[in-house]
């Protein structure tokens, strides 16, 4: 009997580990401070949906926008249409919650995230996991993740109508433009970091020419696929910046509507 017959049993057994992991390091802290982060976005969202001050001359809390229900101040409904008519009884953020929501749950880096954090499916490289099987994304409801290059369409436009919000802002209470106050720099600076991590999606750039097998022939799509493959190396910042950036915007639009922030230049 050759050795490598001989051996063969032996090699379809796995190591049997008595510990959970041989790591020394601090391997639970990258997930326990993910876990933090997803969870204090997740809870401000839930309040923000329900909160009724949402907006002030000349700016709209990013979670309310756009603003489609006949509940929505005449100043604040996108264009001024009310497509949703007499759903009045739902929150304006509700209304429109799935498809940035949808496009972040779904995002490969989110996806990465709330696995090792929320689920610990695994917690961490080269730590054992509690679950005793593994099916992947191909049963109900994870199957639902390889939608995402739909959900990305969605943020496309929650990013263009972010962005007409940040040009809204430079108009002051009257409609007058060139106003500039701290709240019309940070909805421009939101507006910029929602649109990059949008556009660094990994779906962006296989759709801006992950498909094609001939660059030379297609100049224009290689330059965007260059530009979109540089944001895509920094996809995982952006997630995170774009996380905070919306949130702090949105928050700050409801202090001065509650006029908690009151300052000349806010």
């Amino acid at each position: 009997m050759s050795q490598t017959t001989a051996e063969s049993p032996a090699r379809k057994q796995r190591a049997q580990l008595r510990v959970r992991t041989l790591r020394t390091d601090r391997w639970w802290l990258a997930p326990a401070l993910t876990f933090a982060a997803l969870l204090s976005f997740l809870i401000y969202g839930f309040w923000a949906i329900f909160d009724k001050s949402y907006f002030v001359e000349p700016y709209i809390a990013p979670f309310a926008s756009p603003c489609l229900a006949t509940s929505c101040p005449p100043g604040a409904r996108f264009l001024g249409f009310a497509p949703f008519g007499d759903w009045y009884a739902l929150p304006p953020g509700l209304l429109i919650l799935g498809l940035p929501a949808g496009f972040r749950l779904t995002c490969y880096y989110y996806r990465k995230a709330y696995y090792r954090s929320f689920w610990l499916s695994p917690p961490a490289c080269a730590v054992a996991e509690p679950h005793g099987k593994y099916t992947g994304e191909t049963r109900f409801p994870l199957i639902l993740q390889n939608i995402h290059r739909y959900f990305f369409y969605g943020a496309l436009v929650i990013g263009a109508i972010l962005a007409y919000d940040a040009v809204l802002a430079f108009r002051d209470e009257h409609g007058n433009w060139g106003h500039i106050g701290l709240g019309t720099v940070i909805l421009v600076v939101n507006a910029i970091l929602i649109n990059a991590y949008s556009l660094s999606c990994h779906s962006c750039r296989h759709i801006t020419a992950g498909r094609l097998n001939h660059f030379s022939r297609h100049p224009l799509r290689y330059k965007a696929w260059t530009f979109v493959s540089k944001l895509n190396a920094k996809h995982q910042q952006l997630a995170l910046a774009s996380m905070y950036s919306v949130m702090i915007a949105d928050l700050y639009v409801r202090l001065v509507a509650k006029g908690v922030i009151n300052f000349p230049f806010a």
